[in-house]
């Protein structure tokens, strides 16, 4: 994730150790994707980070926000005119 100000410097200082044989690996795949040792590790992990935070189950939500999503369990599915054209319409395979 970078911040949507370009001229934004990186501050914050993230240290740690590597095994020679993993230091190797991410040094091969930096240069087969043409970036900084920093960037390809930075992204790696945010992307890591950020699906562990997708794959939560458990959700903390106030009163309103799980009203909503209730309303939004409860509605019938032949009700979403959304739904029911995707659920009609061939799959990209089948065309």
């Amino acid at each position: 994730m970078k911040p949507s100000n370009t001229t934004a410097r990186r501050t914050s200082v993230i240290s740690l150790r590597a095994f020679p044989e993993q230091r190797e690996l991410i040094g091969q795949a930096c240069a087969a994707s043409h970036k900084k040792m920093t960037d390809f590790i930075l992204e790696a992990s945010c992307r890591e980070a950020e699906q562990v935070l997708c794959d939560r189950r458990n959700f903390v939500l106030d009163d309103k926000a799980f009203s909503d999503f209730e309303k939004a369990l409860e509605t019938p599915l032949n009700e979403n005119k959304a739904i029911r054209k995707l659920l009609l319409s061939k799959a990209p395979w089948e065309k």
